[in-house]
């Protein structure tokens, strides 16, 4: 598994070590905010348009090889721009890092269902998250370290040497896992799939709380510059978030093994920690800043093992890899709309009312469901 875990943590060390150094260190390729945006977005867009495909294919050929691939091609990307060290190559460099991402990560998530019994993982899964958060928390400050002492070329060299290590742990210790017989599937029947309950919700769940995730890093400190409150105060209300989500995934799974939590009940208290959050988050002052970072990264931590445990229990072990990329498809589509959201609302109102309108969002699916449970109880 460790591995796995080392993998999860290399494409989000990978993703936002680099976004957080983009703007302030690379003169001559960023000459314009929308050329900065478009860098950004390089890394995003590779993955919502591939990592349904990459999943689909590890399904036909077998996890192990993609993800081996995948982790291959992101060390060969992140060292082409070490080599030919010029604004074009970084385009190049990071949409190659998108892709290789887009291989190994949904590849990743289905040898963690793969390789544990349906017993034991949620906290394989909550494990994975841990390190998938410590990669968010640790990419940009130790990329901001890395680039102060030797320009972006190290950082993208540190990542290639990254990549390929894991790779090469993989082979030794990641067992091959054959893909199994699977039965032929029409576009239909795919289809009817993705909109089961089974499917829909948990991935809904994940969407969510990747928003909420999202605007919590990007606006919490908004929030806290307009209360008068300085960069370190700011600062750390984004470290208690990551710090809040990566300590609970863990403890989120082994409660969900042990029977003592069900991932319906896990999903909908998650849920609401993270709108109670965003609520919070609508108080001025260095408290509701707080406050409101902890319940969302309580509830997201909370969501994503359970969620991702979810998915691997109500899938035929044979489509896991075309399950777990779909889920990360809608997780990306969070992570862009979530922000998205609440900047349109801020910018037609303030800020405060987008926080209460994606907070109304993540709270109407448990609302809903008490709603329709109290019918049938009627």
């Amino acid at each position: 598994m460790w591995p796995l875990y080392a993998a999860g943590f290399t494409t989000a060390f990978g993703a936002h070590g680099i976004a957080a150094n983009l703007g302030g260190h690379t003169r001559g390729a960023v000459t314009s905010l929308l050329m900065l945006g478009g860098l950004l977005a390089l890394y995003d867009g590779a993955e919502v348009l591939l990592k349904p495909v990459f999943g689909t294919l590890a399904d036909r050929i077998g996890a192990r090889p993609v993800l081996l691939g995948g982790l291959v091609a992101f060390a060969a990307a992140s060292a082409l721009y070490v080599v030919v060290d010029s604004p074009g190559w970084l385009w190049g460099a990071r949409l190659g890092q998108g892709a290789a991402a887009s291989a190994f990560s949904p590849s990743a998530s289905a040898l963690v269902a793969r390789l544990n019994p349906a017993a034991k993982r949620g906290r394989a899964f909550g494990s994975y998250g841990f390190y998938k958060s410590i990669g968010y928390t640790l990419g940009p400050l130790l990329g901001g370290v890395l680039v102060w002492a030797g320009g972006l070329r190290l950082l993208f060299a540190v990542l290639a040497v990254l990549g390929a290590a894991v790779a090469v742990w993989a082979v030794i210790a990641v067992p091959v896992v054959p893909p199994l017989p699977r039965t032929r599937q029409t576009v239909l029947d795919l289809a009817r799939r993705l909109a089961d309950p089974a499917f829909l919700a948990p991935t809904s769940a994940l969407a969510a709380a990747t928003a909420a995730l999202s605007v919590g890093v990007g606006f919490l400190p908004v929030s806290g510059r307009a209360a008068g409150l300085g960069t370190v105060a700011t600062g750390a209300a984004v470290s208690v978030l990551a710090a809040c989500a990566a300590v609970v995934q863990p403890k989120a799974g082994r409660a969900l093994d042990h029977r003592r939590l069900t991932a319906r009940t896990g999903i909908m208290a998650g849920l609401l920690l993270a709108a109670a959050g965003l609520g919070c988050a609508m108080l001025p002052g260095l408290a509701g800043v707080l406050v409101g970072a902890a319940l969302i990264g309580a509830g997201t931590g909370l969501i994503t093992p359970l969620g991702f445990a979810a998915l691997a229990s109500g899938t035929p072990a044979e489509r896991l890899g075309q399950t777990m990329g779909a889920a990360e498809l809608g997780r990306e589509l969070g992570d862009a709309g979530g922000p998205l959201l609440v900047a349109t609302v801020a910018s037609l109102t303030t800020l405060t009312h987008g926080y209460a309108v994606l907070g109304a969002i993540l709270a109407l699916g448990p609302f809903s469901t008490v709603v329709r449970r109290r019918r049938v109880a009627g």
